[in-house]
């Protein structure tokens, strides 16, 4: 019986007990949900409905946990009900009930954690959009491995998610860029404000080769070529080495398309409409103070020119106006002072801020080796890149690292720890369970041990501590994968994977053996056992997909 399955007994029996006792079912809500308690002595699960029904209907709470529990008890798979507290009710499953959520699970296959939570929402969700002039640092590394597992999530639960890099090819850090490239090709220091590192002189040396006239152009001419060219084998190289990591994104927005369109007109023309604009000495302001922004924004210098900020204003109403209901913009520590002034600029709009703006920001990251933070690129000169990372650790585990933690906590990623293949490496740990499990699936078809169809299994041989405590951190699949869309924290999944998938089958395996000793006969306990092993193999195979990592079957 699955989580969901019992809420679904317990408001049943609910509806029961208001036709006996002649209250209004008016009152009864629509579902419930039942929770592990903290401390697995008092039962299985637990459920507050008593609590909460309690002062709608006028009854005492304890007085409708007692009817309650009465009605649950007679509930088929229902073992016994206890009431504690005020009213809680603390509710154990009999074995054959429980144990029925190996089938369940194993039948489902990866669609078991899906569900249709957050069906119906649209959402953008923006992440990484670093600009093409350099490789993406570590920071945008987090925000690959966040953001990709985010989006995941977001689409585990029902939700109709784009996926989204914003391409900055147009402003003063291109100029800054295209300059250090015709630097590089000259032979001279880069510029003062320009971008240093290998990579500089790779990418000039490879726009000369492919635009040999390059060499005779006046220097003006010349810094548009590089400009160009430059910035094109910039983010092919971003591009590449973001799919190389797993991730992919359904558009790659231009933000030089905003400009050639004209949507930062017709962003402005909007916010004049809606009365939010005003000018001053020369300039087009935006009166974001009225939102509860720090001071009003420019969107149109003196002088003609577009600030970053009009930018930002056209690219969200680009959204909203491609139907996203929410858009979700991931961003670096260094943007925290962002957040006032987007909030109030979705207001200026006629948007709810809080409905359809989500700011998500997160703390920086830390590569470690022998315990000392790593400064520099070797290529990129002044920063530690995503090759540097993948270099070091690998792809699975650099992906399991950076969304292991909540993303508004600093990291330390400690190179000797996450390449350690012992049980205090997070990844190593948990992809052992996945490795484990597929290894003693393949010896029990070895030794003729296999599940046998769905009706001969006999879930009520699972009747031991430790197999119980498994099959409760099993169950706990789907509502993990729920919170952690509805809070965007993948983190959830990675700690729930280790605390209590990965712990709890180590603790099973070593209590109860799944395969026949020697010429000891096939039972149906073995087979009962090897269905609740192909269990946990799906439950860790689902969630490291979830975080974009492999379930491998060896190690």
């Amino acid at each position: 019986m699955t989580p969901a399955e019992l809420a679904s007994v317990v408001l049943a029996a609910a509806h029961a007990v208001f036709e006996q006792r002649g209250l209004d079912r008016a009152a009864l809500p629509a579902s419930t949900v039942v929770e592990r308690p903290r401390n697995p002595e008092h039962g299985d699960y637990a459920s507050t409905l008593a609590l909460q029904l309690s002062k709608k209907v006028g009854v005492p709470p304890r007085e409708l946990a007692t009817a309650l529990a009465d009605e649950l008890g007679r509930a088929a798979g229902v073992k016994s009900v206890e009431i504690a507290g005020p009213g809680f009710l603390n509710i154990r499953l009999d074995a054959a009930a429980a144990g029925q959520l190996a089938r369940v699970i194993v039948e489902a296959g990866a669609e078991y954690g899906r569900s249709d939570r957050l069906a119906g929402e649209r959402i953008n969700l923006e992440f990484v959009s670093a600009n093409p002039t350099g490789p993406v640092h570590i920071g945008g590394v987090r925000w690959a491995a966040v953001g990709d597992a985010l989006s995941r999530l977001l689409r585990a639960t029902g939700a109709d998610v784009g996926t989204e890099y914003y391409f900055n090819d147009a402003g003063s850090q291109i100029d800054r860029f295209a300059r250090s490239l015709l630097a590089a090709a000259k032979g001279e220091a880069a510029p003062e404000d320009g971008y240093g590192g290998a990579y500089i002189a790779e990418i000039a040396t490879e726009v000369r080769a492919r635009r040999p006239e390059v060499r005779t152009l006046d220097d003006d001419v010349a810094q548009e070529v590089f400009r160009v060219e430059g910035v094109a084998l910039m983010f092919d190289e971003i591009r590449s080495s973001l799919r190389d990591f797993g991730v992919e994104f359904d558009t790659y927005f231009n933000e030089k398309d905003l400009h050639d369109r004209g949507e930062l007109d017709l962003a402005l023309n909007r916010l004049r409409e809606q009365g939010h604009l005003y000018e001053s000495e020369g300039a087009t302001w935006l009166r974001t103070t009225d939102f509860g922004d720090d001071k009003d924004r420019v969107l149109r210098k003196s002088n003609g020119e577009w600030t970053y900020f009009a930018a930002d204003c056209a690219y969200y109403l680009d959204k909203r106006e491609r139907g996203f209901e929410r858009v979700v913009i991931m961003l670096g520590a260094d943007h925290h002072g962002y957040i006032g002034r987007m909030k109030a600029m979705a207001a200026c709009f006629g948007d709810d801020p809080e409905r359809n703006l989500e700011i998500l920001i997160g703390q920086l990251v830390n590569l470690l080796r022998d315990g000392a933070p790593m400064r520099m690129s070797k290529r990129a000169g002044t920063v530690i890149t995503l090759e540097d990372l993948v270099e070091a650790i690998g792809v699975d585990a650099s992906r399991y690292a950076l969304a292991r933690y909540s993303s508004d906590s600093p990291i330390d990623i400690d190179i000797e720890l996450w390449t350690r293949a012992t049980r205090d490496n997070p990844v190593y740990y948990v992809q052992y369970v996945a490795a484990r499990t597929a290894g003693v699936a393949r010896n029990a078809a070895e030794v003729g041990l296999v599940p046998g169809d769905a009706d001969a299994f006999r879930p009520e041989l699972l009747d031991h501590e430790k197999e119980n405590e498994l099959l409760k951190a099993l169950a706990e699949f789907p509502a993990v994968v729920a919170t952690a869309a509805e809070l965007r924290e993948p983190h959830r999944v990675a700690r729930y994977l280790e605390e209590g998938v990965a712990a709890s089958y180590h603790r099973f395996y070593d209590n109860c053996r799944v395969l026949p000793l020697g010429d000891e006969e096939v039972t149906d306990l073995h087979r009962a056992r090897l269905w609740l092993n192909n269990a946990t193999r799906t439950v860790i195979a689902n969630g490291l997909h979830l975080l974009g990592v492999s379930a491998p079957e060896r190690m």
